[in-house]
């Protein structure tokens, strides 16, 4: 009987994990520490450098081990590749520089250090804000001044020339737009970022590259090892199986999921654009060369990777080839060899999906920061309707995230908007979604009877119906209007409208990011309709190209609306550092039944802040008697004017004032 029972049991039952963990690591240790002996780079002493790695890797190395083997653990030759890519691995550690050494070091003491309150953001790209990276280093003073410590630039790497997609068609992850700067150059801005507390964070392409990348080059040559980097197939059988699950990203522009290469007489898989074929990650080599481009750029100092398109990187047959579960194992997989080789370098997501898909990226051993892109529709879908209720329904739902992550939390950026509130939560408050979706497009574009918006609709479907919507939040929040009917009461309205949205940014959980020129109230930039590469994407609307002049003549002068608006922004950050209340992400909803206010508690320790803010222009009243039931203090005041409040009545709130509350 048992030598039958032995007879049906799989390999897979008989396999231990943990065993089998501890025996290739038994084979590759020495080929490690034969890497370390022999590295010039031990300028701390051997023993230092070997202590260090048996440390990460009697931590790390077990999981990293189990995920690898998950993902390709059926590949013949496994050990191969996973020896491969742990010295790969290895190298790009014995090759870090000292001051990024020393670095690591600090963030496995402070492995939470992202969750700060002082944490402040902003994003920007290098050409338009600065002319290239020499030029940014000498705005350093100017990021200080505003209080950022945290600066994400738009990909700056080489690209393909003409249209790259807003520079996400990477040629070489290696080597920077030459119009930018160099390699060095970017070193030493990290160097000075670094010394003024300032965190650099980028943009890694995770699921694709340009046509022009030398992977795709030798592929195009015929070369079958580079073939094999991206899903190439000879006829149609393959992709239209696949087609038949799979949605379009862009519509309007291109429809299909693969490109026809008349070189290689091969379709080539292209979720995005026609020049960028996608990755086959499925290919263990793959792995490897792009956790070699990932370490290589934690060695110039970035801090925070943004992976970008990570819904995408798997593909399987009969699936819609989002969101699978090996797309997590990847990611995770990745942020394990980080732990061992660049503790310094933490994962940032960008999934534009479903609010429930989202949070599936996020925890300390995938991506310990996301993108919040639910919150920014609903603070835009709040202040268009001057209600509460779908904010407050989600945000009660979904904002709380695992120990050790953090949202980042934006009004605007790069990118436009999409409604990406969940329609269960919609439907759980009396709202009709698509309805509803419909409605914020109209008002948002200005076609809605009372809008105060000035937005313009990006990537319009005609078919469906569907829209996203592009803009400055100045103008979307209603000074371009305003300032266009000569009406300075709309325009105070617009001011204190932003003011709200960005103090929730700043209050509600999660690190605030400002797209840098959104602080001086920039409105729309029309102008890229004249540029025949731009003219299509109406993206281009909210990047302006920086005008310090501006700066210099209206932000700078007391009495301007630019100068209101940019030390409101200023006061917000300030503030924000000094409360530890406001680190990390759990918020409780307060008691209320002004469906124009929404009110939260933030608490850390002993630390407590309570915040009102009013979605509307009209003057609110909010009963605050329901807080004494939570346990919270009599008197509270508010840190921006001093104005102390009783939780044995109610208060009066100004149109759309926020107030940040400390019990007093």
């Amino acid at each position: 009987v048992r030598r039958k029972t032995a007879a049906r049991r799989s390999p897979m039952a008989e396999f231990d994990l943990a065993y089998e963990a501890a025996r290739s690591l038994r084979r590759i240790r020495p080929l490690i520490l034969r890497r370390v002996e022999a590295s010039c780079s031990s300028r701390f002493g051997t023993e230092r450098w070997i202590e260090t790695i048996e440390a990460r890797l009697a931590e790390h190395w077990p999981r990293f081990f189990g995920l690898l083997h998950r993902l390709y653990g059926h590949h013949y030759d496994f050990f191969y590749y996973l020896t491969s890519i742990t010295l790969t691995a290895i190298d790009c550690w014995l090759e870090r520089p000292d001051d990024l050494y020393e670095l690591d070091l600090r963030r496995e003491n402070d492995p939470g250090w992202y969750r700060s309150e002082r944490m402040v953001g902003g994003s920007l790209y290098v050409d338009l804000f600065a002319g290239d990276l020499a030029r940014l280093r000498e705005r350093i003073p100017y990021l200080k001044e505003l209080g950022l410590t945290y600066v994400h630039l738009m990909p700056l790497f080489a690209s393909r020339p003409g249209n790259s997609d807003g520079g996400y068609a990477i040629s070489d992850y290696r080597s920077v737009d030459p119009r930018l700067g160099t390699i060095e150059d970017l070193r030493a801005l990290a160097t000075d970022f670094r010394e003024a507390g300032i965190s650099l964070v980028l943009d890694f392409v995770f699921n694709h590259t340009s046509e022009d990348h030398v992977w795709a080059l030798k592929a195009q040559e015929g070369d079958r090892e580079y073939m094999d980097y991206y899903h190439l197939y000879p006829d149609r059988t393959v992709p239209d199986q696949y087609e038949r699950t799979l949605r379009e990203i862009f519509p309007t522009v291109r429809r299909g999921n693969f490109t026809w290469h008349s070189g290689m007489q091969r379709w080539v898989w292209t979720t995005f654009n026609s020049f960028q074929w996608d990755l086959k990650y499925a290919n263990p080599e793959v792995f490897r060369a792009m956790a070699a481009e990932i370490l290589f750029l934690a060695n110039t100092g970035v801090e925070i990777l943004r992976l970008d398109a990570v819904a995408f990187i798997w593909k399987q047959m009969g699936t819609n080839c989002e969101n699978l579960p090996e797309a997590h194992l990847l990611i995770q997989a990745f942020n394990a060899l980080c732990r061992i080789a660049a503790p310094g370098l933490v994962f940032k997501s960008e999934a534009i999906v479903h609010p429930d898909e989202v949070v599936r990226y996020i925890g300390p051993g995938e991506c310990p920061l996301s993108y919040n892109p639910a919150l920014m529709a609903l603070l835009w879908e709040g202040a268009a309707t001057r209600e509460v209720r779908l904010l407050k329904q989600s945000i009660g739902q979904r904002q709380n995230l695992p120990p050790g992550t953090v949202w980042v939390n934006y009004m605007r950026g790069h990118d436009d908007i999409g409604w990406a509130f969940a329609n269960d939560d919609a439907e759980a408050v009396g709202i009709r979604p698509d309805d509803h979706r419909d409605f914020l497009n109209r008002f948002y574009t200005g076609r809605f009877e009372g809008s105060f918006a000035a937005g313009v609709p990006f990537q319009h479907n005609e078919d469906t119906g569907d829209m996203r919507i592009s803009g400055t939040a100045a103008s979307l929040a209603g000074l371009e209007t305003a300032l266009q009917k000569h009406d300075d009461a709309l325009a105070d309205m617009a001011l204190r409208r932003l003011r709200m949205l960005y103090g929730m940014l700043c209050s509600i959980g999660g690190i605030p990011l400002v797209f840098l020129g959104e602080e001086w109230a920039v409105l729309n930039d029309y102008t890229y309709l004249d540029d025949p590469e731009k003219a299509d994407d109406s993206r281009w609307v909210h990047r302006p190209r920086t005008d310090w002049k501006l700066y210099e003549n209206e932000v700078l002068r007391e009495g301007t609306l630019r100068h209101r608006h940019y030390e409101g922004l200023r006061e917000l950050f300030r503030e924000r550092k000094q409360h530890p209340a406001l680190q990390g992400t759990e918020i409780q909803i307060l008691p209320g039944e002004n469906g124009h206010v929404l009110g939260f508690l933030r608490e850390n320790g002993s630390h407590r802040l309570a915040v009102l803010a009013s979605f509307s222009e009209l003057e609110q009243v909010v009963d605050l008697r329901g807080w004494r039931a939570m346990g919270l203090a009599h008197y509270f005041k508010d840190i921006f004017t001093g104005r102390v409040l009783s939780t044995n009545g109610v208060v009066e709130l100004s149109p759309y004032e926020l107030l940040w509350l400390a019990e007093d």
